[in-house]
């Protein structure tokens, strides 16, 4: 049985993330998206509020599960017993870096499969950063992200402007 593993941060789900997820979640038997504990980047929202936004986003797909990991990606992807790491690319430049990240991935674990799904047009410009960057200076995310996360993110920033 196929099982693979999604990984980032999320921080925060968009719409984008939720396509990759519903199209690797036709692909393979199981599906794990895995909330990244501490990346390093300055984060919106806690793991347990990433883990939680995606479960919503998610529900919607029986074969998919969605938890925390910190460590290595392939050491995790191991210890679910997944055959397959699924990312999404959006333009050439993820590309380049997930190119990167494949080839030392091999080496570390080479039964571990890499699949890219390409992000379907209109996702293709759309970053966690920049949504963040357009939510603070209080531009519409509507159409970009889950209900639920555009909600969030304007309670994070209304939060932090009191």
């Amino acid at each position: 049985m196929p099982v693979a593993v999604y990984p980032g941060s999320f921080d925060p789900v968009t719409k984008g993330h939720v396509d990759i997820a519903e199209r690797a979640a036709a692909l393979f038997d199981k599906l794990i998206v895995a909330v990244y504990v501490s990346p390093p980047k300055r984060l919106m929202f806690s793991v347990e509020e990433r883990v939680a936004l995606l479960k919503e986003a998610l529900s919607h797909l029986p074969n998919v599960r969605v938890e925390a990991f910190a460590g290595l990606t392939v050491d995790y992807a191991k210890k679910v017993k997944a055959n397959v790491l699924v990312r999404g690319l959006r333009m050439s430049s993820d590309f380049e870096r997930e190119f990167e990240m494949a080839q030392m991935n091999k080496r570390l674990a080479p039964d571990i499969e890499l699949v890219c799904l390409m992000t379907r047009s209109g996702y293709e410009f759309v970053s966690s950063s920049l949504l963040k960057e357009i939510c603070e200076l209080g531009g519409c995310i509507d159409e970009f992200v889950p209900e639920d996360v555009a909600v969030a993110m304007k309670e994070k920033f209304s939060q932090n402007k009191r």
